[in-house]
């Protein structure tokens, strides 16, 4: 998945002749503290709700606030993981999606952004979650797919942390399967360190519930 498939319609951008009362209702309306500033389809730049605190003259056009605008964008072309790194580097609530002429197209949401990466890491799918600790002796990826398969399960999806000054790594999975008891027996048999199990309780009707409380949460 690319940023240009992530664009969100539904926020639309600021333009230099949008007064200050008009950036802060629209923030309020989405719920975000940045928007984009663009001219025809020329991106101008970012505007936070930080730059406003100073302005007390909510009439004020953005094009005689005197504001610096951030000039953070992502291409249309790059992977999703690029965004999310973008999202975590720049700690914005949005961020504009440019082609390759520097145009603007869009923008990517933080409450997209999340509802994609609950999608890519088979985050609302029912199942067990392991966390081994990976050495250069056992850090053969397969070899831990074929543990998994052997005991008739999948992964889902998973995730490698790595540590700074340090060579060791860990491996999150996410299973298709609730019951990881006999899965876990087998990691211990090939002398994987487990670092730590999460089982999924098929029987928590409220699972689902607290999953979208969550998201509702990061909205904000």
């Amino acid at each position: 998945m690319i940023a240009a498939e992530l664009i969100s319609d539904a926020i639309p951008p600021l333009t230099l002749s949008d007064t200050i009362q008009k950036v802060i209702g629209r923030m309020s309306e989405f719920r975000i503290s940045h928007l984009p500033v663009v001219e025809d389809t020329q991106f101008i730049g970012v505007v936070s709700d930080d730059d406003l605190i100073e302005i007390s003259d909510y009439t004020t056009l953005l094009e005689k606030s005197g504001l610096s605008f951030n000039r953070i964008f992502i291409d249309h072309q790059q992977h999703i993981y690029e965004v999310i790194r973008l999202f975590y580097e720049s700690r914005l609530s949005i961020i504009p999606v440019l082609d390759e002429n520097k145009h603007y197209l869009g923008l990517i949401s933080i409450n997209t952004m999340m509802e994609h990466i609950a999608s890519i890491t088979a985050m609302k799918e029912p199942g067990g979650i392991i966390v081994l600790e990976m050495t250069s002796r056992n850090n053969s990826l397969s070899h831990i797919a074929q543990i998994v398969e052997s005991n008739n399960a999948k992964i889902l999806s998973s995730y490698i942390t790595s540590f700074v000054d340090s060579t060791r790594t860990e491996i999150t999975i996410k299973l298709n399967r609730s019951d990881i008891s006999p899965i876990v027996a087998s990691f211990l048999r090939y002398e994987y360190t487990i670092i730590a199990t999460f089982n999924d309780v098929k029987a928590d009707s409220g699972a689902a519930d607290r999953y979208d409380q969550l998201m509702n949460y990061l909205s904000f």
